[in-house]
């Protein structure tokens, strides 16, 4: 547990944060101090997570049921953060997804019928209607977010906006191909908005996970539970030796939201392990 309280009085708004990373980062700021509200389309997930916070001592918690594509769900969590909290400076988009693996074959057991013998999906077959989700979701609700949000992180003098990337942004491992492509792309996109907004004290960052132990990453990291499929995860370019926990990513999180990173904007930190992961 941090005891360090570099976000009293900050609010933070963390997407798709009832699990893994973002539960996390919501987590570590909420320790240090900041009023945290978290989204994700399950109700229950929300309570659920809004409850966990509490339990561990983060009182200024909240939650809201947030398609995070649908536009009027992205206004309302930006509505309830100021009706609860009074302002917004710290703004996660954490979102993201990877349909690919389950939909090129209609079924998730493609691991079984490709990796044994190194073959992956096509990137060329990636369906049309999956290609515009994946940039809907991955790409887009992060930039309606920022331009919501930054009215509010004027008002106040300043802010932080972070993206959760991917390693993968560099590497585009195969099999992941379409997702990696809109990871690349949020590197370009943190970049532009660093760019234009710098001259509102907002600055603009984001973090590049490697392969963390999260229920989205499961396909990469554990294949169907057979040791022989779990090669989507070159463990020996791994330099740490370990897979990734959520917690790796909140304290990086943490420090470029926090006074301590104030003369960075525009930067992508890669948190592999070591893995080799540059453009």
């Amino acid at each position: 547990m941090s005891t360090c309280r570099r976000f009293e009085g900050k609010v933070a708004i963390i997407t798709a944060a009832t699990k893994g990373i973002g539960l996390s980062i919501a987590e570590r700021l909420g320790q240090e101090g900041a009023s945290v509200v978290i989204c994700s389309r399950n109700r229950k997930n929300v309570d659920e997570a809004v409850q966990y916070l509490n339990d561990k001592g983060i009182s200024k918690a909240g939650g809201v049921v947030c398609h995070i594509a649908n536009p009027k769900d992205q206004k309302n969590l930006v509505d309830y953060t100021i009706s609860q909290y009074g302002r917004i400076d710290i703004l996660v988009n954490n979102h993201g997804i990877n349909p690919t693996f389950g939909h090129i074959l209609g079924k998730n057991s493609f691991i079984v019928n490709y990796i044994s013998d190194n073959r992956y999906p096509l990137f060329l077959d990636v369906d049309d209607k999956i290609w515009d989700k994946l940039f809907e979701v991955n790409v887009k609700a992060g930039w309606q977010m920022t331009k919501l949000v930054y009215p509010h992180m004027v008002k106040n003098g300043g802010g932080s906006i972070i993206f959760n990337a991917s390693y993968s942004a560099y590497k585009n491992p195969p099999g992941i191909a379409a997702y990696a492509v809109t990871k690349t792309t949020l590197v370009g996109l943190t970049k532009a908005l660093a760019n234009e907004l710098s001259k509102d004290n907002i600055r603009v960052n984001g973090i590049a996970p490697g392969i963390i132990k999260t229920k989205m990453s499961q396909m990469l990291w554990d294949g169907n539970g057979d040791e022989g499929e779990r090669n989507l995860v070159a463990e020996h370019e791994i330099q740490l030796g370990r897979l990734g926990v959520p917690e790796d990513c909140a304290g990086a999180v943490a420090f470029l939201a926090s006074s301590d990173a104030n003369y960075i904007t525009g930067e992508v930190i890669v948190i592999a392990g070591g893995i080799h992961a540059r453009l």
